[in-house]
């Protein structure tokens, strides 16, 4: 689903749709697979309900998982859709998921407490 691209991100592409939620979400099973795959650590133990950072145009978003999303789908916040992407949804998009050291540092900055309350726990 994803290749590297940089030191700090994996570039992939999936359909983008804007949904009526708060959060940014794929299907739980590929929320999962990717956390165990890109962000376990040393002794291979991921937190399955920590979020992915992804980045779409310009903007990161953190990435839930949700049984109600299509395989292969990143649903995005409706008012969170970047313009570019405006007149092309649904449709295929790049999005670029940043690695575990990467994704600890955006979510450190931008403060997301998710679930666990405390970002430092993440990755």
């Amino acid at each position: 689903m994803f290749e590297r691209f940089s030191s700090g991100y994996y570039l992939g592409e999936m359909y983008v749709q804007p949904r009526s939620a708060e959060e940014a979400a794929i299907k739980r099973s590929d929320h999962e697979r990717v956390n165990e795959q890109l962000y376990a650590d040393e002794e291979g133990i991921a937190r399955l309900d920590n979020p992915l950072v992804m980045k779409v145009g310009t903007r990161h978003f953190p990435v839930v998982g949700d049984d109600d999303v299509p395989s292969g789908t990143l649903t995005l916040p409706e008012e969170a859709v970047p313009e570019d992407l405006e007149f092309r949804l649904p449709g295929r998009s790049e999005v670029f998921l940043a690695n575990a050291e990467r994704a600890r540092d955006l979510i450190r900055f931008t403060g997301w407490e998710g679930d666990t309350g405390d970002p430092a726990e993440y990755a």
